[in-house]
């Protein structure tokens, strides 16, 4: 971990260098990456130009750090317009390294967004929920081996991983911005198969509301290094085996798409209040 470190020492250095740090950032799931569009006075910064970071091969992830204002706001913020998966064989270090770099740069909390497959039998396809919490079952952990202590502490409690002041934020304004925003618990594993009907009754019983590929290390690696989480999931397809219809990623960007509106409308709205939040103004 000592050598993450500098990596992501080194990344951070060179984003300083050429933009100052937001308050906040944002990591941008399948499909979801319209938020970086919408930005206004952008700074676009491709993954291969900053030291350490991988270009993103899974359709729907742009592979881009997008600085810029949120619509007809001051509000500035740092969006990752795509991630990288463990199932793309990158090692762990380097799908943490965006978090571990938002924290080093300056920032002080992150939004991680992500598509997944709805068990919860309240959900439909398009509606986003809230993480409240999660289940790692990648079998690794980014926090492995030696700790480095410029990073955070040897024995995070992940108890307070999700910020509950800055997931109320997203459900106070779900309403107003006409989406469904459940809460519950995101399982994140391996991939890049989908999981088969029985593993999704596994869930079920261990008590996931909905599954995918992504976000738990980052969550981890976030909370450790001292960024405030919060999480968000599309619900982009029913789980394996809740419904008829083949799994395919086609069919998630497109459902992600469609829910395209009332996520930007959430999103942009709870980014603005968590920033006054963390400027020590109200988020009420």
């Amino acid at each position: 971990m000592r050598d993450a470190y500098e990596k992501a020492a080194e990344a951070a250095a060179w984003l300083g260098a050429r933009v100052a740090a937001p308050r906040i950032g944002a990591v941008l799931g399948s499909g979801l990456g319209a938020l970086a569009e919408q930005l206004e006075d952008t700074e676009r910064l491709p993954y291969q130009d900053i030291p350490h970071f991988s270009h993103t091969a899974v359709a729907g992830h742009a592979g881009a750090l997008v600085v810029g204002r949120l619509p007809d706001t001051d509000v500035r913020v740092a969006v990752f317009a795509g991630r990288v998966h463990l199932y793309e064989g990158h090692p762990l270090w380097r799908v943490v390294h965006g978090v571990r770099t938002l924290r080093l740069w300056g920032a002080e909390a992150v939004l991680l967004t992500n598509a997944a497959g709805g068990i919860a039998p309240a959900m439909a396809p398009g509606d986003l929920m809230r993480i409240d919490d999660h289940l790692n079952l990648t079998g690794v952990n980014p926090l492995f081996g030696h700790n480095e202590p410029r990073l955070g502490e040897r024995f995070p409690d992940m108890g307070t991983a999700y910020d509950a002041e800055l997931g109320a934020v997203f459900d106070r304004l779900a309403p107003e911005a006409g989406v469904r925003l459940h809460r519950g618990t995101y399982a994140g594993m391996n991939g890049p198969s989908y999981e088969t009907p029985a593993e999704i009754r596994m869930l079920r019983t261990l008590g996931a509301s909905a599954v995918g590929m992504s976000t738990v290390c980052e969550v981890i690696a976030a909370h450790h290094c001292g960024l405030r989480v919060a999480g968000i999931s599309c619900v982009t397809n029913l789980a394996a085996g809740l419904a008829d219809e083949r799994l395919r990623h086609e069919d998630v960007q497109t459902i992600a798409d469609q829910a395209r509106a009332g996520f930007l409308r959430l999103v942009v709205r709870g980014l603005v209040e968590i920033d006054a939040l963390l400027a020590g103004g109200s988020a009420t």
